[in-house]
């Protein structure tokens, strides 16, 4: 029938489209904030296809950046897929398209993807093919940082746990065999995920950088080069790599690959000059190959445990940009979204033999998106002014802040003492050795080891001495001849930091004491030359001077990010016979150091909507919490600055909700918690981390 239509209605139609077209490119940006062309499926493509997205080029040239022949600034972000729920990529990426960003730049956790040997997790928090698959969506280009070293303030830098185990033990960052085997074998598995998503190829990524700061502390040549090698091997030749480094001559020296025709980026302090750091960057790149980007553009600061939280003031953050901006440089902001170290992925700095500093579960980073999403603050507007003076494209609408919902006061009973669960874990999961074992050793990457022996009393007590612990055990002894049973009785901590010998109480027992440390691993360190950072009991145990033998190592299993336990003490204890809470009001709890699971619930009505919360755990010690078995991270309000946990909306549901409580020293005495509204970072804290960043020195 079309073929039919009169001469008039074809032609109508032909000068409709190409009406249609012409306006379409006309407003088609050339900076990547618009749409890109689709991915390119699995399926076989026509030739007219095939060239079109041959066609897509990103390279340097003439000290600068091209797309499809194009200039571009990248004005960039970090944000990290692993530290947000799925439920809300999309909602955090289109916050930071109203900032005015066009490319999203994000590091890969290799601990998070292979927990085990061989055992690869793709789902979840970890489908980082469908987080980079809406980066293309809404129209954002994709810096990908493929490690294996990444840093990130994450636990170990993103290297798996079980390296750590492996005999002989393998020299990481290096260009040890054993080590590399296990790179290799790695990046078999991730880069050709990344190859359908290369922007050649019609997805959005730009860039893949190798390692991640190499010069800061690295010293082996050999090795950056073959992980170029191995990365053009997987990504082909017409992929843009590059590494990060920081702005000084000795850190690019050592970190930098010119013979591999990688491009060399550089971090530095915020309160710097950018220019001359730009200046040395060219000297590291080839003649023409050195595009100005400062590829960490520090919007603040990490927070560890014991300081107060790290703040950045926002016109001098936002003032600095403008100085790159204005001269056509390009900035990644890091972090443009922080998140939440959910589970017990936080990572730790050391700064010498004895200074061992654990992140705060919290990783708001005062980046202009805040942990829950907020962009309402000075930082966001500061920025965002910036931004949209040298932005091609008009800047979308800034979204209201996410609702946020207090819902009230969660009334907890104690349910069960942690030590009482050992009864429950297979003898097939406890190692017995001579002498005590890593945490890695015995299979235990995260969380709690029990390690137990037993001991002979002396009339005047016992002297314990653990001259090496990761990173803090709790000590318990008990008599089992004793009227109590034997319940454990709480005698001390030893922590790495303050390692001091440990009196033993003068106990009278028939049989022998029983001696119990419940290691914790605070989060290993992710940065320096400390890295190497087995957990657990690390040296022989003293008793009086003497070396106590045969020990059992007893892995306490619990929830992680992305790893449910066979056995879940969690589930276990958070679904057990509950009394009604009502008819207790006002009791309070008989305080004692031995750790306990605490559990509450609360209801959220239909008619409501689900909403983010807090959990506000002011008055209690230290420990962990789960809400409805998600593992919300750790709580230390005794030590600050951190005094609630963020609960995003996506972790909770319609009607009964369970909230699961592991105390590890001092319950608060009225056994309440409360869903609050709003973040809060002034619990005690000891010493300060105000970043003046005209101040600030940085040590990356």
């Amino acid at each position: 029938m079309a073929r039919n239509r009169n001469t008039r209605t074809k032609t109508t139609f032909f000068f409709f489209t190409l009406f249609t077209i012409t306006v379409f490119c006309y407003f088609t940006p050339v900076f990547g904030f618009g749409s890109s062309p689709s991915l390119p499926s699995h399926s076989h493509h026509d030739h007219s296809h095939h060239n079109q997205v041959t066609a897509r080029k990103f390279e340097i040239a003439n000290d600068m950046f091209w797309k499809d022949g194009q200039p571009l600034q990248i004005i960039g972000g970090d944000l990290h897929y692993f530290r947000v729920l799925p439920e809300y990529w999309e909602d955090r990426l289109l916050r930071a398209k109203a900032l005015g960003l066009n490319t999203i730049q994000t590091y890969v956790p290799w601990n998070l993807h292979e927990p085990e040997p061989r055992k690869l997790v793709f789902e979840g928090i970890a489908d980082i093919e469908s987080f980079l698959k809406l980066c293309h969506k809404l129209g954002f280009l994709v810096m990908l940082r493929a490690g294996p070293y990444i840093c990130a303030e994450w636990d170990l830098g993103g290297f798996p746990a079980w390296l750590l185990a492996i005999e002989p033990a393998l020299r990481l960052r290096t260009s040890d065999p054993a080590f590399l085997h296990l790179v290799e074998r790695w990046w078999e598995i991730l880069l050709p995920k990344v190859v359908p998503l290369l922007y050649e190829n019609g997805g959005p990524i730009i860039m893949v950088q190798i390692e991640n700061e190499f010069g800061s502390n690295g010293n082996d040549k050999a090795y950056l080069h073959h992980l170029a090698t191995l990365a053009r091997g997987h990504l082909g030749d017409d992929t843009i790599l590059y590494t990060i480094n920081g702005g000084t001559r000795e850190k690019l020296d050592r970190g930098t690959i010119r013979e591999d025709n990688v491009f060399s980026a550089v971090d530095f302090p915020t309160a710097s000059d950018p220019w001359p750091r730009f200046e040395l960057q060219k000297e590291f790149n080839a003649p023409g190959k050195s595009p100005p980007l400062s590829a960490e553009f520090y919007t603040g600061w990490l927070t560890h445990w014991g300081e107060k939280i790290a703040e950045t003031d926002a016109d001098f953050t936002a003032s600095v940009l403008e100085k790159i901006l204005a001269r056509n440089g390009s900035a990644v902001l890091y972090m443009v979204h922080g998140g939440t170290n959910f589970g017990f992925y936080n990572g730790a700095n050391r700064e010498d033999e004895s200074v061992y500093m654990a992140d705060i579960t919290s990783y708001d980073y005062d980046a202009p998106i805040r942990e829950s999403g907020d962009v309402d603050n000075a930082k966001f507007k500061a920025l965002r002014r910036v931004i949209k003076a040298y932005s091609a494209v008009p800047l979308p609408s800034v979204p209201f802040n996410n609702e946020k919902t207090g819902y009230g006061r969660i009334h907890l009973q104690k349910k069960e003492f942690l030590l009482d669960i050992v009864d429950r874990i297979s003898s097939t999961d406890v190692v017995e050795s001579e002498n005590p074992m890593s945490m890695e050793s015995v299979g235990q990457m995260f969380g709690f080891l029990l390690y137990v022996s037993e001991y002979a009393a002396k009339d005047d007590g016992n002297i314990l001495y653990v001259p090496e612990v990761h990173d803090r055990a709790q000590v318990f002894i008990s008599c089992s001849s004793e009227d109590n049973g034997g319940r454990p009785i709480y005698v001390g901590t030893i922590e790495r930091w303050s390692n001091l010998t440990l009196g033993l109480p003068k106990t009278e027992c028939v049989s022998n004491i029983s001696l119990y440390l419940l290691v914790e691993n605070m989060g290993r360190i992710n940065h320096g030359n400390y890295i190497f950072d087995r957990k657990g009991i690390l040296s022989s145990v003293y008793l009086d001077e003497r070396i106590l033998n045969q020990w059992k190592m007893i892995p306490i299993p619990l929830n992680n990010l992305n790893e449910v336990p066979k056995t879940n003490p969690i589930f276990q204890v958070a679904y057990s016979e509950f009394t009604d809470v009502s008819a207790h009001r006002g009791a309070k709890e008989n305080v004692t150091k031995e750790p306990a699971f605490y559990v509450g619930r609360f209801s959220i009505d239909k008619v409501n909507l689900v909403n983010d919360t807090f959990i506000s755990f002011r008055g209690w010690g230290r420990g962990i919490a789960f809400v409805n078995g998600f593992n919300i991270g750790r709580y230390w309000p005794l030590k600050g600055p951190q005094c609630n946990l963020y609960v995003p909306a996506p972790v909770l549901w319609h009607g009964e909700n369970v909230v699961v409580v592991l105390e590890l020293e001092s319950p608060y005495a009225e056994l309440v918690i409360d869903s609050v509204d709003q973040p809060d970072f002034t619990c005690t804290s000891s010493k300060s981390n105000l970043h003046r960043l005209e101040q600030t020195t940085y040590t990356i």
